[in-house]
């Protein structure tokens, strides 16, 4: 029999990688098993906001709203590169919600969930705001409120990271054929490996059901897969605020700025009947939103404007809600066996990004009883992700300071280095005195020391890990930039 680890997390989402962070920090040897790469599906096509969920209000979820934005700031203390503060405009617009009732919300959000350094709501005069000149004339009053960004890919390979150098074994593409209980352990399958745990987490996002099918498992649980899509298009605006957005159906959409040159549109809600292996937007999700953006911006959006699109199948609780954009985006644990001294598994079902951290807590302490190598109480919200370490309001400083150590970099690429590794740029920029001291240059800013430090250190093996997930560069990398960086890759993960 192969080495026993203490936990499998079966998952490499946020919620299967932040669950083997707080295991392995309270001591568990700990497996990640991912059968692509880390943040492939869900995770790195979500709407890239850490919010409470405002429109949630209105479902009357207010314990998940309480939740979600109890954690916004937690996670914006541990992990201020890839997490940063938004303002948002909601424009009033007459026939829909009416002022008083969005002011009670925004009232409702700003109070129930512990803010302490976000900026309160406020109206604002769209005809004296910057917010309101891409906006049709029509649109004169607004609210101003705040919420976070976050680089979501990055999330999940900064905690995967934080886990493996807290003791974590992190496997990527390595898919689960199998598993069965083997006495007081887990035999997992993978193919090629056999692996043993004393208890697993079923952390497998969309497939979770699958996963339990493969071990034999019944469960009387039922998910409801909802598929959210975006737009993306050449930036529709040069300020720095992004637009929460009414629809005369009920539904809500964000315009939110992307990557410096873009504007990120989305999401619709949509019940996802098809396979997961291959999820993309339909041309009636495409038209919906740049129906949507049109009734708002000046200049039209439409199909042919659009430079990309993604999309992420949301796995959700079904409890029955008859509309997709109803369907809770709460949580939900199933346990299996360790009560009978069999070993346990447990099954994560729903959540949202925003909460990842607090449903990891609950899941390590679900297991504690059975494992007896667990120690402590909830501590990842006082430990910085990988680079995180500066205060809040201190990634300027940090991009100066880097600017500063490496002039030859430009004013752009500092932000982005900073934004996407924190003080971790330090490290494979070295002791560089001129941009030949990082390697090829493969455009945009991403040279191969760069490129080294995702292969070596964050599991990166092939251009989409690079330019997707680790970097977002795809969409500024042309077809033959991009088959340079492949076939750097190929070479580089060959050999090492």
């Amino acid at each position: 029999m192969s080495a026993i680890h203490d936990l499998a997390v079966i998952g490499g989402g946020v919620n299967g990688a932040g669950i083997a962070r707080d295991a392995a920090g309270r001591g568990a040897k700990v497996l990640l098993l991912e059968r692509g790469d880390l943040a492939t599906g869900t995770s790195s096509n979500s709407t890239k906001l850490i919010h409470g969920g405002l429109r949630y209000l209105e479902h009357y979820e207010f314990a998940l709203v309480r939740e979600s934005l109890s954690e916004r700031e937690v996670l914006w203390g541990i992990a201020p590169h890839i997490i940063w503060p938004l303002r948002f405009i909601l424009p009033h617009r007459p026939g829909l919600r009416p002022r008083w009732l969005l002011r009670l919300g925004l009232f409702l959000y700003d109070h129930i969930g512990g803010r302490k350094r976000l900026p309160s709501a406020e109206g604002v005069d769209l005809r004296q705001h910057p917010a309101g000149a891409p906006l049709k004339p029509e649109y004169t009053r607004a609210f101003a409120y705040s919420d976070g960004w976050v680089d979501d890919a990055r999330l999940v390979v900064l905690n995967a990271r934080d886990a493996a150098d807290r003791g974590a074994e992190v496997r990527t593409r390595c898919e689960v054929t199998a598993l069965a209980r083997e006495g007081e352990v887990w035999r997992i399958e993978t193919g090629a490996e056999t692996f043993h745990a004393r208890a697993v987490v079923n952390a497998a996002g969309p497939r979770v059901l699958e996963l339990l099918g493969r071990a034999g498992e019944p469960t009387t649980q039922k998910m409801r897969l909802v598929r959210g899509s975006h737009i993306v298009v050449k930036k529709l605006f040069d300020h720095d605020f992004a637009y929460f957005f009414q629809l005369p159906d009920g539904r809500i959409f964000f315009a939110i700025p992307y990557e410096s040159d873009f504007t990120l549109i989305g999401t619709t809600d949509v019940d996802h009947q098809a396979g997961l292996d291959e999820v993309k937007a339909s041309p009636e999700e495409i038209a919906y939103l740049c129906e949507g953006a049109s009734e708002y911006f000046r200049k039209p959006v439409t199909p042919a404007d659009v430079v990309w699109t993604y999309s992420g199948v949301r796995p959700l609780v079904d409890d029955g809600s008859g509309k997709p954009e109803a369907a809770t985006r709460g949580y939900r644990f199933e346990l299996d066996g360790g009560t009978d001294g069999t070993a346990p598994l447990l099954s994560v079902f729903g959540g949202k990004i925003t909460t990842y951290r607090h449903l990891a807590a609950e899941a390590v302490e679900q297991l504690a009883p059975f494992l007896a190598v667990l120690e402590g109480k909830d501590w990842t919200g006082g430990a910085f992700l990988p680079g995180g370490d500066f205060g809040r309001d201190e990634a300027g400083a940090k991009m100066r300071e880097l600017a500063a150590r490496y002039p030859f970099l430009s004013e752009r690429d500092a932000r982005r280095l900073i934004q996407l590794y924190g003080t971790c740029a330090f490290d494979f920029l070295g002791d560089a005195t001129q941009p030949s001291d990082l390697g090829q240059h493969f455009g945009h800013g991403l040279t191969a020391a760069e490129v080294d430090h995702l292969v070596t250190t964050e599991w990166a093996r092939t251009a989409e890990d690079v330019l997707w997930r680790r970097t977002k560069l795809g969409l500024h990398f042309s077809a033959q930039e991009t088959a340079a960086l492949a076939a750097y890759l190929t070479e580089r993960t060959t050999t090492s």
